[in-house]
């Protein structure tokens, strides 16, 4: 355990050193994140329709429950956080879903 515990310690130290230098000798990288697209009704019914699943299958793909998506289409309220991110990705990838495949069809 004594490395381990060099190893953190030699690092904070080269941080702390870095930080304080002039001239910067350790890599920095700048990380952007997009901002959380918002959704309407008619958006959310579109991407549910692209997918060719019904409000059911949709709401299980989504880990959300039926009266959630029913919510969502009616403009009663509007996905967000997660539900957000895999609607952004639907739009992005058409595909998604088929790559995906959280929901499938019963054999029957």
């Amino acid at each position: 355990m004594g490395g381990v515990y060099e190893s953190i310690i030699a690092g904070l130290t080269e941080a702390v050193e870095d930080v304080q230098a002039t001239e910067k000798k350790l890599k920095r990288h700048v990380v952007s994140v997009v901002p959380v697209k918002e959704y309407d009704a008619e958006q959310v019914k579109e991407i549910r329709k692209a997918t060719g699943m019904s409000q059911k299958a949709f709401a299980g793909y989504m880990g959300v429950s039926d009266k959630t998506v029913e919510a969502w289409e009616a403009g009663i309220n509007r996905p967000s956080g997660a539900a957000s991110r895999i609607l952004n990705m639907m739009e992005m990838d058409e595909h998604l879903t088929e790559q995906f495949p959280f929901v499938r069809a019963a054999n029957g």
